[in-house]
């Protein structure tokens, strides 16, 4: 029988926490194993992951990247599903998983878009154009495939064995689930899947300078793959 684990990083993010741990519980399929990668938090995150029951590991190292990768070495799952600790999964996201990585053994992955939920109408369609679509299409452009959206995927334990020896855990400035798209092979199948939707924070939106920085990290997470994977040569790659 399939395993899923669900690895979530978190850094002083208790009240979301607590709300994405709730929807997780109320899962049709439930995880196998939650784990929480505590990454030097001050707030209550860490008491909050324990209530629900979570696994909970510390990461040191600052940024997401490192929490990530330590909770992904950590999982004992056959699929690793990662969500964020604002995300709000619906009843049916593990079930969706599941089933969809079964009906596609070819796939190394699936993942789907974010829905804002803490933001207006003209806001919510504003950021789900300039962002959120804005993201699966220039980033599926320079890396010929489907990109791993970090709030809403899951990945065969195996993919990650496959290239975890390889991520650059010391460098905070970087967009984990970009540089870990990039890292999967070129010729491995990402599914996106339309239906796969879970809520996610409009918080990026509310500070100008963290918007800033996501758009640095766009940058340095570029530099860290190019010139050696451009995207002519990736796509030339998925071609032949």
């Amino acid at each position: 029988m399939t395993s899923i684990s669900v690895v979530i990083p978190a850094k002083d993010d208790a009240v979301m926490l607590d709300r994405c741990l709730a929807a997780l519980s109320g899962q049709r399929r439930r995880p196998d194993e939650v784990i929480v990668v505590d990454n030097g938090s001050t707030d209550d995150t860490v008491e909050v992951a324990r209530r629900h029951g979570a696994t909970v590991i510390g990461e040191d190292r600052p940024g997401i990247t490192a929490a990530a990768s330590a909770g992904y070495d950590r999982a004992s799952g056959d699929i690793i599903a990662r969500c964020d600790a604002d995300s709000i999964a619906p009843p049916g996201w593990l079930e969706r998983i599941e089933r969809m990585l079964e009906q596609h053994p070819d796939a190394v992955a699936i993942t789907g878009r974010g829905r804002f939920y803490d933001l207006g109408p003209v806001a919510r369609a504003a950021a789900d154009l300039l962002y959120m679509r804005a993201y699966f299409v220039t980033v599926r452009g320079a890396i010929a495939r489907t990109p791993l959206f970090g709030s809403n995927f899951a990945m065969r334990a195996a993919a990650w064995h496959a290239v975890s020896a390889s991520v650059p855990r010391d460098e905070p400035e970087l967009h984990d689930d970009f540089d870990l798209s990039y890292r999967l092979d070129p010729g491995e199948r990402v599914l996106y899947d339309r239906r796969l939707v879970v809520g996610i924070s409009g918080r990026p939106f509310a500070d100008g300078r963290a918007m800033v920085r996501r758009v640095r990290r766009a940058g340095t997470t570029l530099a860290e793959h190019l010139p050696e994977e451009n995207p002519l040569r990736r796509w030339w790659h998925r071609a032949v």
